[in-house]
């Protein structure tokens, strides 16, 4: 069993080529900065290292004071980005967030942490969308490594997937809005909606 003493490095999911969004969500400016960078200034207090994950060509693109990690295994999706976490710092459990959740907090990543079960595969929470397992926002224990290498084997690279078939622990998220994911121009203006509205109660 892997003790919830491991040290954790986040990972902020920054490759995706966003063919729905029509432009790089990982640069829409949420929150004063480009998201990529405020996903990983998010995790900076709750990880010992963060790097932001990204194609090759994307690496000079990245201001030098954030760390990069670039995909190593040629899979289509976030998998890709996973696995070369976890490659690249076996006895490490990765916290790995996607950087088109725009209404992320540290209070969804506080209670995902305080409800990590260490001695499964990995920890994440329960999609207010479809209620499956959601992996844009999930810690992944050492041991995830080898269960998602041996699914991608099969010919299957959805980390969902990966989540479903494996022992995972799964809660229920306290603030559903923080697991929006912003992946169309139609999801974008939602999200703007949301955070005008907090602006207006603040």
């Amino acid at each position: 069993m892997i003790s919830k003493e491991t040290k954790i490095y986040g990972l902020v999911l920054a490759g995706g080529k966003s063919v729905r969004m029509g432009h790089d969500k990982s640069v829409i400016e949420w929150h004063g900065k480009e998201q990529r960078y405020f996903v990983a200034d998010i995790l900076q207090p709750f990880c010992e290292e963060v790097y932001i994950s990204c194609r090759e060509e994307q690496q000079n693109e990245i201001d030098s004071a954030y760390k990069t990690l670039t995909d190593s295994f040629d899979l289509k999706g976030p998998a890709a980005g996973i696995l070369t976490a976890l490659s690249k710092h076996e006895d490490a459990t990765w916290l790995v967030v996607a950087c088109d959740l725009p209404l992320l907090d540290k209070e969804t990543l506080q209670y995902l942490i305080d409800n990590r079960d260490a001695s499964k595969v990995a920890t994440t929470y329960k999609s207010p969308h479809d209620g499956l397992p959601e992996p844009l926002i999930t810690i992944w224990e050492p041991a995830a490594k080898e269960a998602l290498l041996s699914f991608v084997e099969t010919g299957h690279s959805c980390p969902r997937k990966a989540l479903i078939n494996s022992d995972t622990h799964i809660i229920e998220p306290k603030n559903a809005d923080a697991l929006i994911n912003a992946n169309t121009p139609e999801d974008a203006e939602r999200v703007r909606n949301i955070l005008a509205d907090k602006m207006k109660t603040v």
